[in-house]
């Protein structure tokens, strides 16, 4: 049964689910997946409604964009995001899928960063061709800023900047090759600087606004809101700590590392209070952040039709008020994070 909302993206005209599918998986991060596996779990959120689909160059070496391409070639009002800032070049000397940048794939080729006017462009018209699309709905510059390039950040900076990627992206959306364009990123100060320079329609946010963190209430999402961009939510899971809580040993993973011992307690109480109410702590998570006015969708990483399943069984997870309540009264939640308005009603 389809019951996802659909939200609109700034001042495109776009409306995307609420709830859509992160196609990192589907470049082997971390792990080989067989293409029928993958080609089986996009297709599976598709039929369940999560027709918005988000992918980048980078995932997989540009395996995700040839997979999700095929997937959603002959399929109508499929709105597809995909990134720009890291161009692929040729590289005859890949020749196996050992791990190389966090993905598995053996796809041929080096990424070099290019935030440029020209870069920028290229890079667009190589995702078309990965893709096999005449169009993609959303670009997003991705992994601007010091969290990615540490010391070079000011050097991309200038290119983004000065360099003209910026007014690139403006070119594509006038021209109407594209419906809008933001950043993707894991890091909130780059965000301000970035609207300081020109007006985005949308933010991809990973893991800087969650059930574990909400420090963009202070400054990105009030300047958002003002701005009209919207927030699309990666990484609701904090890397994994949210997904699979702290009781099943082994390594705890939060912001692609291991957990420090703080955000473990902070996470055990968490769960401490999920438990008293019967709430799965992943299906918090996932909806906690629909909850913000700001926010145009979700898309946690999807990688098999299994997950798929898992996912839209959380979105619509009954989840009580006084869970909330619980969490703003132990200090767990910040008391001006938007919670949940209403308890969702399980879906058969």
């Amino acid at each position: 049964m389809n019951d996802i909302a659909r939200r609109t993206v700034g001042r495109t005209g776009l409306t995307v689910t609420e709830l859509g599918f992160g196609a990192a998986s589907l470049g082997n991060l971390y792990h080989p997946v067989a293409d029928a596996d993958a080609r089986a779990a996009i297709e599976a959120a598709l039929d369940a409604g999560m027709t918005y689909v988000d992918t980048a160059p980078h995932y997989g070496r540009g395996l995700s964009e040839r997979r999700v391409g095929d997937a959603v070639r002959t399929r109508a009002d499929v709105v597809v995001s995909t990134k720009v800032g890291r161009l692929m070049d040729p590289d005859a000397s890949i020749t196996d899928d050992r791990e190389r940048d966090g993905f598995r794939s053996p796809m041929p080729f080096r990424m070099r960063y290019n935030y440029s006017h020209d870069g920028i462009l290229r890079s667009h018209e190589h995702s078309l061709q990965r893709l096999g699309l005449g169009r993609v709905d959303l670009l997003y510059v991705h992994d601007i800023g010091g969290y990615t390039h540490g010391d070079a950040a000011g050097e991309y900076w200038e290119q983004l900047t000065r360099g003209g990627g910026l007014k690139a992206l403006a070119r594509l959306r006038d021209e109407g090759a594209i419906a809008g364009f933001g950043i993707g990123v894991n890091e909130i100060a780059v965000c301000l600087d970035v609207m300081r320079e020109m007006p985005l329609d949308a933010i991809l946010l990973a893991g800087r606004y969650t059930l574990l963190e909400q420090d963009a209430l202070d400054m990105l999402l009030p300047a958002c809101a003002t701005a009209g961009t919207s927030i699309v939510i990666g990484g609701p899971y904090n890397s994994g700590i949210l997904a699979t809580g702290t009781k099943g040993g082994g390594v705890l993973h939060h912001d692609y590392g291991p957990a420090s011992d703080a955000v473990i307690a902070r996470v055990r109480g968490i769960e401490a209070v999920a438990d008293r109410h019967g709430v799965r702590l992943p299906a918090a998570a996932l909806q906690f952040v629909l909850a913000h006015p700001s926010v145009a969708s979700v898309i946690p990483g999807l990688g098999s039709a299994a997950r798929v399943d898992q996912t839209m069984d959380l979105y619509r997870a009954a989840i009580p008020a006084d869970f909330w309540a619980e969490l703003r009264h132990e200090g767990l939640l910040r008391a001006d994070a938007p919670i949940p308005a209403t308890t969702k009603e399980t879906t058969a």
